[in-house]
């Protein structure tokens, strides 16, 4: 196990810098009891097998003990830069780092909810128009919901050469009923790959603990699509591990990006770039590379006191990443978009779109990041 463990350390840093540690170093680290939590998930793997709590794969930071200050920082990075630097991991365009951006369509029909609260901040805003708007898909069509919103969302990254990844439901059942079926949206599926956005599965909420759920959903998407994917990420951000990755790898997906927390933002595991997971119960690498998701649109302005707020922590884990030339991921719902009590955030993100395109970030889909890695 010990010398499973230095020898997974040791190519990580092979990964990301031309330098070596030192076979003194790395045994100081494989006993870093930070390191140990954090980079082989020792105290979160743990309470998922030895806890039936199943919020404990819902990802909730607060569940799994998570220290939210401790994640804001990553911890395991700035741990490997004190001895190696920062990571030489080489970006198009000559960026320093890398935004992975992401989309998980959850609806494509607002909920009733949705149609409340629009009616109240539309009402509180003195605007019976944008209601109206927002509603029109009624009786217009349901090819009008403002919730099929795919084109305008990459018009707005187009403006600052930026692209993204969609991921889809393709599950038969969904735990709070039937969110819509992959095969309504054909036309609009093949308007975002001949545009040459990213699609990938969003596995439904049970799926991640379901090989043949996870390959099933995968066939009915690349079905509609005509040809393969390669993406992931759960319903809820449900995750066990090391297990979901193995099953990920075993259904034929090149890459994860689950890894992340519903209740906070920030680098889950320490590390702020994408990895191949370590399985702490067969002490091997799994293969499958993980893009961490570091930061959610609900959980950010779930924590944030205000916009305001929302936006300093953003550009934290932007600045921070970049001093790390890493790459940070976000994820955005469409229903985000052209929703009135959402406002805020759609304008959030355009302004870190804004932000990072001044700053020269690349920014793109995970499916480029991990065809990048595997150069």
């Amino acid at each position: 196990m010990h010398e499973k463990k230095l020898a997974y350390i040791e190519r990580l840093a092979e990964c990301h810098s031309k330098k070596q540690f030192s076979k003194e170093i790395l045994d100081t680290l494989s006993n870093d009891k930070l390191l140990n939590d954090l980079l082989f998930y020792y105290r979160e793997a743990r309470l998922q097998h030895n806890d039936n709590d199943p919020l404990l794969t819902r990802s909730y930071g607060r569940r799994l003990n998570a220290d939210r200050k401790l994640i804001m920082e990553p911890a395991i990075t700035r741990l490997f830069s004190n001895y190696l630097g920062v990571y030489d991991i080489k970006y198009q365009d000559d960026a320093k780092f890398a935004i992975c951006l992401t989309h998980d369509v959850d609806h494509i029909y607002p909920p009733i909810h949705h149609t409340a609260l629009s009616l109240f901040y539309c009402l509180k805003a003195l605007n019976p128009k944008r209601y109206h708007e927002y509603i029109s898909w009624n009786y217009k069509g349901k090819e009008y919901s403002p919730y099929i919103n795919f084109s305008n969302i990459m018009d707005v990254e187009e403006k600052y050469n930026a692209k993204s990844s969609f991921y889809f439901l393709a599950t038969e059942s969904d735990i709070k009923g039937s969110r819509y079926e992959i095969e309504v949206l054909e036309n609009e599926l093949c308007n975002i790959m001949d545009k040459d956005w990213e699609i990938g599965l969003h596995g439904g909420y049970y799926t991640f603990n379901n090989l043949d759920n996870m390959k099933l959903e995968k066939k009915r998407l690349e079905q509609v699509l005509g040809t393969k994917i390669s993406g992931y990420r759960n319903h809820y951000l449900q995750f066990k591990i090391p297990d979901t990755w193995e099953l990920l790898s075993k259904a034929g997906f090149k890459y994860d990006t689950t890894f992340g927390y519903n209740d906070m933002v920030g680098f889950r595991n320490g590390i702020c770039c994408p990895f191949n997971p370590f399985n702490i119960h067969d002490c091997d690498t799994i293969d499958i590379l993980e893009i961490p998701l570091n930061i959610m649109d609900s959980s950010l302005f779930g924590m944030a006191k205000s916009p305001k707020d929302a936006w300093d922590i953003t550009k934290k884990c932007i600045d921070m990443t970049e001093r790390y030339q890493g790459t940070l991921t976000l994820l955005w719902h469409n229903n985000t978009f052209n929703n009135p009590f959402r406002d805020t955030w759609s304008k959030l993100y355009e302004k870190i779109l804004r932000y990072c395109n001044e700053k020269n970030a690349w920014m793109t889909s995970a499916n480029m990041i991990c065809r990048n890695l595997r150069r």
